[in-house]
């Protein structure tokens, strides 16, 4: 992080990983930012679960989002709050095979609506973070921290 912002080099009362990973399951609403065919910003809440290291999501394919999203790939999301911040930058990519009844069990346990994953209309999504950028706002500059991620290729 910029230097202006006062926060000091090492990790004393910096927020743990542990700390992210209960804001990012607990929390209810997500951000999604996208970025449009014109350069322009878009952002739009959506429901979704942290499940073993990633952000799973749905949102109908032919939503500006979803079109945003095939096209664009390069997304943030981020939590409600700007109190308990978490901020995850990263590649969205289509919900692998491999964890698609995980986020079904989780999505339901969480908001109690099973999705129908053959309905086309859902369009289901998964990120793994290369970067996190969290902090409490209570004790920032101090708790601010920033994880990174090697990036797949």
């Amino acid at each position: 992080m910029p230097s202006g912002y006062g926060i000091a080099a090492g990790s004393e009362g910096q927020v743990p990983w542990s700390w992210v990973e209960d804001q990012l399951a607990t929390s209810r609403n997500y951000w999604v930012v996208t970025t449009r065919d014109d350069g322009r910003p878009h952002a739009m809440p959506v429901w979704g679960v942290w499940v073993d290291g990633a952000m799973l999501f749905s949102t109908d394919p032919s939503s500006v989002k979803g079109r945003n999203l095939e096209a664009r790939p390069d997304i943030v999301i981020h939590l409600e709050s700007g109190d308990e911040v978490v901020v995850l930058e990263g590649r969205v990519e289509k919900l692998a095979t491999a964890r698609l009844e995980a986020f079904v069990e989780a999505y339901d346990a969480k908001y109690a609506h099973r999705i129908d994953t053959s309905n086309p209309d859902f369009g289901l999504y998964q990120l793994e973070p290369h970067s996190v950028l969290a902090w409490r706002e209570a004790d920032f500059p101090t708790s601010a921290t920033r994880f990174r991620r090697t990036l797949r290729s």
